[in-house]
């Protein structure tokens, strides 16, 4: 069984509040990353809801290395844009504090998922569509994989949040768009 990375730039949303607070987009759903993979909607569902069941969670670790977490991610979910985390940096963790010193001051932008694929396919671009991932970390990360993914290294702003919205609906404009 072996465990796969992906790096994503945190989303719009990023917000880190008296050093500790984080959250943002680990993943995007429709994007494909710098290795031609193309995490589709629904991909984590499963994983999420056998973690949930079994009473464990997605680690958050300090670039992907199991020996330094670095916080507790409170919330995973899947939206209609991609993978939405929302967690605590712990400074009493000297990789923590550092972590978030960084954050803000902008030196680290990036999260990264660590999974196993279940489910893929290749597509007629070659690209690999991975319909089922069991998630396993959210990192972060000074190089992300998904460069499409922004970052806000400041608490969101409502401009911001109605940015995020209308990304959303745009989104959902697309896919239901006769083709």
């Amino acid at each position: 069984m072996d465990l796969e990375r992906k790096f994503a730039r945190f989303g719009d949303g990023l917000s880190v509040a008296e050093g500790t607070k984080i959250e943002g987009y680990a993943s995007l759903f429709g994007k494909t990353d710098r290795g031609g993979d193309v995490v589709r909607k629904g991909a984590y569902a499963a994983s999420l809801k056998a973690l949930g069941a079994s009473g464990r969670s997605v680690k958050m670790l300090w670039q992907h290395d199991p020996a330094q977490p670095i916080g507790i991610w409170d919330e995973v979910r899947e939206d209609a844009r991609g993978l939405w985390v929302k967690g605590r940096l712990l400074t009493g963790v000297a990789k923590g504090a550092e972590a978030a010193a960084l954050i803000e001051a902008g030196a680290i932008d990036g999260l990264s998922i660590g999974y196993r694929t279940v489910k893929a396919a290749k597509n007629e671009k070659g690209e690999r569509l991975l319909t089922e991932l069991e998630l396993w970390e959210v990192s972060l990360v000074t190089f992300p994989m998904l460069p499409s993914a922004r970052v806000a290294a400041k608490e969101a702003t409502p401009a911001q949040d109605l940015r995020e919205l209308a990304a959303v609906f745009e989104d959902a404009r697309r896919e239901l768009a006769p083709r």
